[in-house]
């Protein structure tokens, strides 16, 4: 331990604003993340400031290029139609920027992974505990599976259960932004009622482009999150237990 009784490195840092812990990812998972929509793998990360600014990019340019709506016209076979709603002088911005929310998340990715392996090594004494004006964070085990469920009910809400505040804000403005834009919940209606004529006139294909993403993102973080807090939590029960309690005589592993 470093002098002052500082550690060097954490494993996580406790706070009102959720739990930001380092744990080993899959840089292609990540990167993965960041090709399905810029800011997700930041997100995953913790990176909230970049995650935002990619975010707010990827809205603008997308949004003014029509490159979701020229994608759902790809698909369908459309290609004149495509090639007539893609906006050229936005569509040009939008190569560089997503090459570098790839790369650069693939990259953190590595990197953090190199830093917990010397946090893992260093094991400094985890807080579990914080409490202001505004509310209380603590360390505790969580349902996995409930996170999964409410996410599922409404993306973000996974992520408030586990109170990780910061992505519930960012997932669940850019969720209503999206659903209102597109139309969705009407879409829906009209769907459930049989109406396919007045859902394809109603329902905005450039922004209905954005909901798997954002749906699949939620889940996935929110269930990843919940397994790796769960972790945290029974590794500083056991270094706790092993201070407090365990015989300093008793040699482990045992051995018959």
């Amino acid at each position: 331990m470093p002098a002052g009784n500082k550690p060097r490195r954490e494993l996580a840092h406790l706070s009102v604003l959720g739990t930001t812990q380092l744990h080993l990812k899959n840089p292609g998972i990540v990167a993965w993340w960041s090709c399905a929509f810029p800011g997700f793998g930041h997100l995953i990360l913790s990176k909230y400031l970049r995650a935002l600014a990619l975010f707010l990019w990827e809205f603008l340019i997308n949004t003014y290029a029509h490159l979701n709506e020229a994608i759902i016209y790809t698909i369908t076979g459309q290609f004149d139609k495509a090639t007539e709603i893609l906006e050229t002088r936005w569509l040009s911005l939008y190569a560089p920027v997503y090459l570098f929310a790839v790369f650069d998340s693939y990259r953190t990715t590595v990197d953090m992974n190199h830093l917990y392996v010397l946090a893992d090594r260093e094991n400094a004494p985890l807080s579990v505990f914080r409490m202001n004006a505004l509310d209380t964070n603590y360390m505790d085990k969580r349902n996995p599976l409930a996170a999964i469920l409410w996410s599922i009910l409404m993306p973000g809400i996974g992520h408030l259960y586990i109170r990780r505040l910061l992505t519930a804000i960012v997932v669940l403005i850019s969720w209503v932004i999206i659903v209102i834009q597109s139309n969705a919940l009407i879409s829906l209606h009209y769907t459930i009622l049989g109406n396919w004529d007045q859902v394809s006139s109603v329902l905005d294909k450039q922004w209905f482009l954005y909901i798997p993403s954002i749906y699949g993102f939620s889940i996935y973080d929110a269930y990843m999150n919940t397994v790796e807090h769960n972790k945290l939590f029974a590794r500083e029960q056991k270094n706790y237990l092993t201070q407090e309690y365990q015989s300093k005589q008793f040699i482990m592993p045992f051995k018959l």
